[in-house]
């Protein structure tokens, strides 16, 4: 397993226990090398993304693991901010089925997505940074090609949820709290 904590590590995640172990390395990993982008680590942004997906929508286990992971590209290939979210999409698909790595993939189109129907939306200084080297906003032809994407809509959730996980000292449990729906989930994609 010592491969898949390395940074530029591309290959896919197979086990829970792989995957566990590349959530704890997110402690104290950044979503920029320099440190100089939002104000939590990968591992609290992972767990208080993954908490509001629970909070709001308690039954869809697929929906909050892909908010817990939906970050892992930082890890996995550091500064590669327009790549990271097909990085992660690809890492995690084996383990946690096509829904999960495609929510995944689709938190970057999301938020081109909610810049272009909701201008007055604050993003954080990061991710308006970011915006621009994954896309910008999104035109009005394919905003509306977004939009009938069937996972769209939580697509959407997801990113809501993504932009709210960014709070300093917010206690919202530990990353083993997740290994038993990470088991369910990856038994039934089995």
């Amino acid at each position: 397993m010592e491969l898949s904590s390395r940074p530029g590590h591309n290959r896919p995640v197979r086990s829970v226990d792989e995957l566990m172990e590349l959530l704890h390395n997110c402690r104290d990993a950044w979503d920029t090398p320099d440190r100089s982008g939002d104000p939590v680590d990968l591992h609290d942004h992972a767990l208080q993304t993954a908490h509001l997906l629970r909070r709001s929508h308690p039954a869809d286990k697929e929906l909050q693991l892909a908010g817990l992971v939906h970050d892992l590209g930082h890890l996995l290939r550091p500064g590669d901010d327009a790549g990271h979210a097909d990085t992660a999409a690809r890492a995690v698909r084996p383990l946690l089925g096509a829904r999960v790595s495609r929510l995944v993939r689709l938190h970057v189109p999301a938020k081109r997505y909610l810049a272009a129907v909701e201008p007055d939306r604050t993003l954080s200084p990061q991710s308006a940074l970011t915006l621009r080297a994954q896309g910008g906003v999104m035109g009005p032809a394919e905003a509306a090609a977004f939009a009938r994407d069937p996972l769209a809509e939580d697509a959407v959730i997801l990113r809501q949820a993504d932009d709210a996980g960014k709070v300093v000292g917010l206690d919202v449990g530990v990353m083993e709290d997740w290994r038993p729906v990470l088991e369910l989930v990856a038994e039934y994609v089995k």
